[in-house]
């Protein structure tokens, strides 16, 4: 039996609203993509995104003042790792060097003071003290160093002697031997040099 001209009306009627009420729950629905604001491919998207940021990071040079003097110190010395580290680099010079040397003026004492009036973690001659007794032609032969107070200063002493060191080394003609003997004291010879070439090379393995 066929339909009749109002029933086909009504099925149509019936299949248009249907398919209003699909698209209306459709758009009411995103797609997972949709809702976090990304391209249909913006998965990829966002991984490619972070592998580059894990390469970049990756990239990304030491934190200034990063340890690296070698463990085998002792605390004494490790505690100014982060010193040694960053004047010995900022000058060019190896920081198992720079703690080597340390080891030997002072043991790692921040207010090591000698008989000649060396002072701190470096042992670097001041202006006052015992070390104002020091005549050269000129006149007093630190009258430019520093004070005994400053070069008590952990940090300071640090930067102070990496600098003094690194402008022997220059003047020696990067002769670190030569540099050491000036930088040691003057009537030991290449004891002292050789003292600190010593421990450098012991710690450097």
């Amino acid at each position: 039996m066929g339909l009749g001209p109002s029933l086909v009306l009504r099925g149509a009627a019936a299949g248009s609203l249907f398919l209003i009420i699909v698209c209306l729950l459709i758009s009411a629905n995103p797609t997972p993509a949709d809702a976090a604001g990304l391209a249909p491919d913006g998965g990829s998207m966002a991984l490619e995104a972070g592998a580059a940021a894990q390469v970049s990071a990756a990239q990304e040079p030491a934190l200034e003042g990063s340890c690296r003097v070698s463990p085998a110190f002792s605390q004494n010395i490790l505690q100014w790792c982060e010193y040694i580290t960053t004047y010995s680099e900022k000058h060019d010079l190896a920081p198992n060097l720079v703690a080597a040397l340390v080891l030997q003026e002072s043991g790692g004492d921040p207010l090591a003071y000698s008989h000649s009036g060396a002072v701190g973690l470096m042992q670097v001659m001041p202006r006052d003290g015992l070390a104002a007794a020091f005549q050269c032609i000129n006149g007093p032969c630190f009258a430019n160093r520093p004070s005994i107070a400053e070069l008590q200063d952990p940090q300071f002493n640090i930067e102070y002697g990496t600098r003094m060191l690194a402008g022997l080394l220059a003047s020696h003609a990067n002769d670190l031997r030569e540099a050491l003997r000036a930088y040691g004291p003057m009537d030991v010879g290449y004891s002292y040099a050789d003292t600190v070439l010593g421990l450098f090379e012991a710690y450097s393995r």
